[in-house]
């Protein structure tokens, strides 16, 4: 189905309270810095009588919430490196669409049409105009929302961005009670500097498909394991199947196979030492990075070994979290794991010798517990981020699948569709 939006209202939310003076400027971090010029996406679906009334809470919470994150209602300044905490306010706009919630729920829409609902465009994070948070209600003719979120990568990371909506839902469920607190100090452990030049802008021509593993078709991914092994991780099964079928689809549209290069982002909060609070705001990622030589992506256009390769995405994955302990007690490990394996990665992905791939897991950010004060979400989703060869997954509403969205370039995506694999997924009959 297609679906039209109409803006019928746009304005700024200032905080409900001044920013003071000795806030007034933000500073970012070297981790902050290698971060893509996109921004982050989360779409929250709601099945309410009136949705019009809502939007009221909606914006006098955002308000509320917006002293205590007061950088999102600054703007950032791209030659300073920092955010002007000048309370200019954050991007509030309502919209009205020509469709009921539910038959949004129950058909397959294009998501490049979840795009439509954005409040800006995905590539307009980094501007000094640009709103560093927008946020746009989109109202159903059934009376449900969806309220869709747009943040700057380049001032938070999706677990930061994740605690302000959570922070958010409490101030509107609560009647503006704040019992998240953002804790701001990342810049002192890895400040920003001048950076290696490197890739940070988004992708052109870059599409997106939505593929839903219930937990029949993660029962049958964890089937592919020999029995000796241990049980996989919902996004280790996932993950496996997407990237091997992201190898042959490559292959496919080359006619012949290349080195490739899995990366995992892994949030670092809670797993260092010391540890580092769970609602530190702006970027504290790490990653678990996977080299495939050229030989074994070649063994996917016949099949591949999916115990194997599952093996080894795990194991990177525990790696990748034992790391983390190091961060900050190791600064020159900690500037390795936090940025120069990026960095390493980015050029990588710049030249036609290796595919570097990235996954990301937002399945444990507790969307689906977003409660504003008219209910729990019926459906979570992103929008089309416009980065190349992207994995992000998400939790499903029983809590006991992944939905997986992939964005490749146009060109990619053709192959991808016809991999035999994804075919059978497609069909229901996954083996």
């Amino acid at each position: 189905m297609k679906m039209k939006v109409k803006v019928v209202t746009r304005k700024l939310v200032k905080p409900c309270k001044p920013t003071p003076p000795h806030l007034s400027r933000y500073k970012i971090c070297l981790l902050d810095q290698i971060n893509p010029a996109v921004n982050h996406t989360r779409i929250l679906y709601y099945s309410c009588d009136d949705g019009e009334s809502k939007c009221f809470l909606l914006e006098e919470s955002m308000s509320q919430i917006l002293s205590n994150f007061y950088p999102l209602a600054g703007r950032f300044n791209k030659e300073k490196q920092h955010v002007d905490c000048n309370d200019q306010g954050a991007l509030f706009s309502t919209a009205q669409l020509n469709a009921d919630l539910s038959l949004i729920l129950k058909s397959h829409l294009d998501p490049q049409q979840q795009n439509h609902l954005l409040p800006v465009d995905a590539t307009a994070a980094d501007g000094p105009t640009h709103p560093i948070l927008a946020v746009q209600i989109n109202r159903f003719q059934c009376g449900g929302l969806a309220i869709a979120a747009c943040v700057s990568h380049r001032v938070v990371d999706s677990a930061s961005f994740s605690s302000f909506l959570a922070a958010w839902a409490t101030a509107a469920e609560t009647t503006g009670k704040l019992l998240i607190q953002p804790y701001f100090d990342h810049h002192s452990y890895f400040p920003a500097e001048n950076p290696p030049p490197h890739d940070d802008g988004p992708d052109e021509n870059i599409i997106a498909e939505r593929y839903v593993f219930d937990s029949k078709a993660i029962k049958k991914l964890r089937q592919r394991l020999t029995t000796s092994e241990p049980p996989l991780s919902r996004v280790v099964a996932v993950s496996t199947f997407l990237v091997q079928a992201l190898l042959r689809a490559d292959i496919t549209r080359r006619g012949k196979p290349r080195a490739a290069l899995m990366g995992q982002l892994i949030n670092i909060r809670e797993r260092t030492v010391p540890p580092v609070p769970k609602n530190a705001f702006g970027t504290w990622l790490s990653g678990s990075f996977l080299d495939i030589a050229a030989e074994d992506t070649a063994a996917e256009a016949e099949g591949g070994n999916f115990p194997a390769l599952a093996s080894r995405i795990r194991e990177a994955t525990v790696q990748g979290v034992r790391d983390c302990a190091r961060v900050l007690g190791d600064k020159e490990f900690g500037r390795k794991l936090l940025v120069d394996n990026f960095l390493d990665a980015s050029k990588k992905g710049e030249t036609e010798d290796c595919k570097v791939i990235w996954c990301t897991d937002f399945s444990k950010f507790g969307d689906y517990e977003l409660d504003f004060g008219f209910g729990k979400p019926e459906w979570v989703s992103v929008a089309v981020m416009p980065l190349m060869d992207y994995i992000i997954m998400l939790n499903n509403r029983s809590n006991d699948g992944i939905e997986a969205w992939v964005c490749l370039q146009e060109c990619d995506m053709q192959f991808f569709r016809q991999d035999k694999e994804i075919l059978r997924l497609s069909a229901g009959t996954l083996g």
